[in-house]
């Protein structure tokens, strides 16, 4: 099971979109076990287009526990 802190959730309402490093999605071209921070600066959310800076981590500082506890 992954690691919260290794998940990153799209912000954007109509997604939800989580990004799992240890999961190989089928539309996204990056090799699995990339972590989000190493994806480039003009990656694309896969199912809704969002960019990098619609995502928040799951856990840690900053994330969406944070915002939501």
């Amino acid at each position: 099971m992954a690691d919260p802190k290794d998940l990153h959730q799209c912000q954007i309402s109509n997604c939800g979109f989580v990004y799992n490093q240890q999961k190989q999605h089928r539309k996204i071209k990056e090799p699995q076990g990339t972590k989000f921070e190493a994806l480039p600066l003009h990656w694309k959310c896969p199912v809704g287009g969002a960019s990098k800076e619609n995502y928040q981590p799951m856990a840690g500082p900053g994330s969406v526990a944070e915002e939501n506890g």
